[in-house]
């Protein structure tokens, strides 16, 4: 059969498809067939409750299929609130920046989708920006902690692992105060990333939230210097180190020490507190990580300026002796920029639609190459970067002679790694620069101290989150006077069967294991197994047949070119609406998790399976059941499962 264009435009870039090269309608009828062909078994359905890839993936461990369930009506709101208000509720549960993540997060949650396996993800991180973006437009609030506890906790450090703590914490009535030595907390949030991807507005919008629950707040104030750890120790009843990682790494190399060579950290700290307006004439920057784009991207946008005095140099900005003049850029000109990468521009670990963006900017970029040393011309000032190629052999890198070429720039970029500071803090670096901890982020030998974030191991915001809602457990548990619990394997906010069973008013009865097998107590959540602590439920468990081929919803951006980035420091990314982001909830598969399909009852050749009534107690996650006195063990309702909720387990 001849293959049309238009039968190309529907399989091109498909991972899965329902039918393959040479298969028809009558192939795909025919393993139908041999499903309802299945007689008897000693095995009975059981709805087992998994745990979905794409928050085992997520660092933050937000409640992704549950919040999406919510947004598609799956799962109805209590207490008269709107869908948005309960999903954003939902989703705040475990990561209280859902606006500032929805933006910048670089999104591992999409690349463990399953919806992978069909056509393409599920917009995850736009409908995260569309639930921050709404509780920020009508001004969603936090709740006040229901009882104090009377224990204070001092938190060192107020970036995103600091505030995410905090958040935690007061949730559970627990008293906090914030130290930091920055004027203004949000961390990497704020001093780290430029503003055209975190908008000041979001950003300080969901950190007010946090500090209305009652958290203290104590600004340019260090630790270890202005306070002593042993008066901390005296004060609070637990610590948590979030000290981040906010110091840059120099190039390793000779020559670095030029003063217009200089970290990523630091040239983005000046950015963000305004003080640095232009650069030179050309901009190298070393990386290959999304902090390596967002230095290029704004170079870009800064430009440079003619009749540059010593006094505006960039280092000198950088070095703290000076501030640009903002008056004096009116005129700026556009500026060369090009990023210098290890890996090839394929392999960098920067998020890939941010290298195209970058690549749309005119940002030139170089991968393959390792820098071997900085050229500086008469006056001591770097004029060049010289890179070679090399190839690696076993663990040790090896430069290939007669492929060194210098590329020239007037200011050099490193973001090759970040550090953390630990002046005052000296006897808590116990991994050469970073802290090591238990795997309840207990920090070693101290059963009050806790860590998080960066200073544990650079990585990403959304990891550092993650880390405060252990930490915050963790604390929780000492506080109380209990033993800090192993943590599951499967480390996420869970969906929670019985708290929906409680908000719809309903008493639950505990007596799961005593009743298995039973369908006569309606006060039971029936042959219902939850394995989402333990289990992560791939593709080959689902029936993929049963989705068909939906678009994603796409958010829009505003794509720029090398002229129209100058000087453009507006916010690139834009919202999906009300019906986009629902339409996108519904491609969500709802993987491990029942979402009302009725295949399995429609399919049960006994009628064994049917729907739970509403008035017997929540439906949400228990849909179904089975009369298992005419249940004979086809497996038709497993085999039929789109989500791979029902699993022949009973009997076993």
């Amino acid at each position: 059969m001849a293959v049309t264009s238009k039968n190309v435009a529907k399989t091109e870039g498909m991972i899965w498809r329902r039918f393959k090269d040479g298969e028809s309608e009558a192939d795909y009828r025919s393993y139908q067939d041999i499903i309802h062909q299945a007689s008897w078994s000693h095995q009975c359905p059981e709805y087992v409750h998994s745990t979905p890839p794409c928050q085992a993936s997520c660092p933050s461990g937000e409640d992704i299929r549950g919040y999406m369930n919510i947004i598609r009506g799956i799962e109805k709101p209590s207490g008269g609130m709107g869908w948005q208000e309960y999903a954003w509720r939902r989703l705040v549960s475990a990561n209280p920046f859902p606006a500032v993540m929805g933006r910048v997060c670089p999104a591992p949650c999409e690349s463990g989708c399953n919806r992978n396996q069909v056509e393409d993800t599920v917009g995850i991180n736009s409908v995260e920006h569309f639930l921050g973006n709404w509780a920020l437009d009508n001004n969603m609030g936090f709740a006040m902690p229901a009882q104090e506890s009377g224990k204070k906790v001092a938190i060192i450090g107020g970036g995103p692992a600091g505030l995410a703590a905090a958040y935690q914490l007061r949730r559970m009535g627990h008293g906090c105060t914030i130290f930091d030595d920055h004027e203004e907390l949000g961390g990497m949030m704020r001093y780290g990333i430029p503003g055209f991807r975190t908008p000041r507005e979001v950003l300080d919008g969901e950190i007010k939230r946090i500090i209305d629950m009652g958290v203290e707040t104590r600004m340019n104030t260090r630790i270890g210097t202005d306070i002593s750890m042993e008066q901390i120790e005296k004060d609070y009843d637990a610590v948590i180190f979030a000290l981040g990682a906010q110091g840059g790494r120099a190039l390793p190399v000779p020559g670095a020490d030029a003063p217009n060579c200089v970290t990523a950290v630091s040239f983005l700290r000046a950015f963000n507190e305004g003080r640095l307006q232009h650069v030179g004439d050309k901009v190298v920057v070393i990386g290959g990580g999304d902090t390596s784009i967002d230095v290029a991207t704004v170079a870009r946008r800064l430009g440079k300026i003619t009749n540059v005095s010593s006094t505006d140099l960039p280092e000198m900005v950088l070095a703290g002796h000076a501030a640009h003049d903002v008056a004096s850029i009116a005129a700026r000109q556009g500026v060369e920029v090009v990023l210098i990468s290890r890996a090839t521009i394929d392999k960098m670990a920067a998020n890939k639609h941010e290298v195209e963006q970058a690549k749309a900017e005119g940002i030139d970029m170089i991968g393959g190459v390792t820098p071997v040393e900085v050229i500086k011309g008469a006056d001591g000032r770097a004029t060049a970067l010289r890179v070679a190629e090399f190839e690696m052999v076993g663990r040790e890198m090896k430069i290939i002679e007669g492929t060194e070429r210098d590329i020239t720039g007037t200011l050099i970029v490193s973001a090759i790694g970040q550090a953390v500071d630990f002046t005052g803090l000296e006897e808590f670096n116990n991994n050469n620069g970073l802290m090591k901890t238990d795997k309840t982020y207990r920090f070693p030998g101290k059963e009050n101290m806790f860590v998080a974030g960066d200073v544990i191991r650079p990585h990403l915001l959304t990891t550092a989150i993650g880390h405060a809602r252990i930490c915050a457990q963790g604390i929780d548990d000492f506080l109380k006077g209990e033993d800090v619990e192993k943590r599951p394997k499967v480390d996420v906010a869970h969906w929670d069967m019985i708290r929906k069973w409680l908000e719809s008013g309903h008493e639950y009865a505990d007596r799961h294991g005593a009743a298995w097998g039973t369908d006569s107590d309606k006060e039971l959540l029936h042959n219902y197994e939850d394995r989402s602590q333990r289990y992560v439920i791939p593709a080959s468990d689902l029936f993929l047949g049963h989705f068909v081929n939906t678009p994603r919803n796409k958010r829009g951006m505003t794509v720029l070119d090398k002229d129209s980035a100058l000087g453009n420091f507006d916010d690139r990314l834009h919202a999906l609406d009300d019906k986009q982001v629902v339409d996108e909830a519904k491609r969500c598969m709802s993987c491990g998790l029942c979402f009302e399909c009725d295949n399995c009852v429609i399919y049960c050749p006994q009628t064994a399976v049917f729907k739970v009534r509403k008035k017997d107690g929540p439906t949400t996650g228990r849909y179904v059941d089975t009369d298992y006195t005419k249940c004979i063990g086809c497996h038709i309702c497993a085999d039929v499962c789109p989500t791979g909720y029902i699993v022949m387990g009973m009997g076993e």
